[in-house]
């Protein structure tokens, strides 16, 4: 493919941006050579400025379920447009959006609207120390909350103890809190609570983890979470920014029947605009200030156009069900590219839930950081290039889940089937 364009204008964009890029995902360092410049999507596809178009897995990070430039959607952005696009004062906007995240997700009472994930999750956490006076924090290696300081943490010396930090600029003291440990470990879980319980503010955890690719809790290790929470007075906080509305209506909680203490979404919320919210138990949420005293502002927040976006794309998925189609779709998929990795006798497993998944280049099933570093990210990159050469758009690393969204096609799945075929045989 003749990428001419996109070679042009990323080499000027570097001049102008550190790397490239506004943010570190989109800069291909996971399978080398450059990013492609996008013009545009239109349903399941997205088109270069080189005028090539590819079947789009990666869907924004997650948010274009209904693909993109949805009429439902763009409507509402217009409608909003003309009213207005910001007036850092109440909507009625705001109340809707709010109604159907309450509506939807089984364990939100009241819920505040903010504008990224790393702002939901920042102000989730800040919100369970606020509301049980504690400091320590634990989260799960390989879970991803935005670029929050106090997660943007390595575990220790062992996986029990408090993390150090894994980014310049973080300092010790802002991980010092911050305790560390393997995901789906019940064991390390339980000692830490043993250790640390009455020091607890929150557990932070994505309920499937999509950024060290797809991974699934098992049902042991969510019950453990939600016991020991209940028994030590410690949040439960279930990051949702990439499963909420995306593996069931009501998210992961739904789709595991697990209630947490409080919530964060993102992506899906939004429609494809920057949005994102926390909520959860009222008696909780009652704590954030002007209600109680946890200070979390922000200006755009609840902004008209994100909240139009977002209702316009909850009434469509509380309305319409896509979900068995998604499902149906989402099983091709995995089915084909699965039965391609092994008639090619490339060592693989994969994991699904719902429309979202990940090929590991591992013969280890994945269930935790340790496991997923053992991919051969190496033959993963020139996998993706194989398919990008081909018109397909996998995520640009190997710890990146792919979603699949309503406006694939059966044909869609077959085309990225053959292509997968094409370019595992070249490796």
């Amino acid at each position: 493919m003749n990428r001419d364009k996109s070679h042009q204008i990323f080499t000027a964009a570097n001049q102008l941006m550190p790397g490239g890029v506004n943010s570190p995902a989109r800069a291909f360092g996971g399978v080398g050579g450059e990013p492609i410049i996008i013009e545009r999507g239109e349903g399941a596809y997205l088109f270069d400025v080189d005028g090539n178009s590819y079947i789009d897995y990666i869907g924004s990070w997650g948010p274009m379920i209904l693909g993109h430039g949805n009429a439902a959607v763009r409507q509402a952005l217009h409608e909003a447009v003309d009213q207005g696009t910001s007036f850092g004062a109440p909507t009625e906007r705001e109340n809707q959006l709010a109604e159907l995240i309450i509506e939807v997700v089984p364990s939100v009472e009241k819920v505040r609207l903010v504008n990224s994930g790393t702002e939901a999750t920042m102000s989730a956490i800040r919100l369970a120390r606020g509301y049980t006076g504690r400091n320590k924090v634990i989260k799960f290696a390989g879970n991803y909350h935005g670029h929050v300081d106090s997660l943007l943490v390595a575990a220790g010396s062992s996986a029990a103890t408090l993390g150090v930090p894994n980014s310049p600029g973080v300092t010790p003291g802002n991980v010092a809190d911050t305790i560390v440990l393997a995901y789906n470990s019940v064991e390390e879980l339980t000692a830490a609570f043993e250790k640390h319980g009455d020091e607890l503010a929150c557990v932070i955890f994505e309920p499937i983890v999509g950024n060290m690719g797809c991974v699934v809790p098992t049902p042991e290790f969510l019950q453990a979470i939600r016991d020991l929470c209940t028994k030590h007075g410690t949040v439960m906080l279930m990051d949702e920014v990439m499963t909420g509305f995306r593996v069931a209506l009501g998210g992961a909680q739904q789709h595991f029947d697990v209630t947490p203490d409080l919530t964060t979404l993102g992506k899906i919320l939004g429609g494809g605009l920057p949005i994102a919210a926390y909520g959860g138990k009222k008696e909780i949420m009652d704590h954030v200030l002007p209600a109680g005293e946890v200070f979390q502002a922000g200006t755009l927040s609840g902004n008209p156009l994100a909240t139009a976006a977002g209702i316009a794309t909850l009434e469509i998925l509380k309305n319409t069900n896509p979900y068995p189609l998604l499902e149906k779709l989402s099983e091709r998929l995995a089915t084909g590219l699965a039965e391609a990795a092994t008639a090619a006798e490339i060592p693989h497993t994969l994991t699904r839930v719902g429309s979202m998944m990940t090929l590991f280049f591992n013969p280890e099933k994945v269930t935790c950081w340790d496991q997923a570093a053992k991919c051969d990210t190496d033959r993963f990159a020139k996998f993706f290039w194989g398919l990008m050469n081909r018109g397909v758009y996998f995520p640009c690393s190997q710890y990146e889940a792919l979603f699949v969204s309503v406006v694939h096609t059966e044909e869609d799945i077959d085309k990225t089937i053959i292509a997968a075929k094409e370019a595992l045989a070249e490796l």
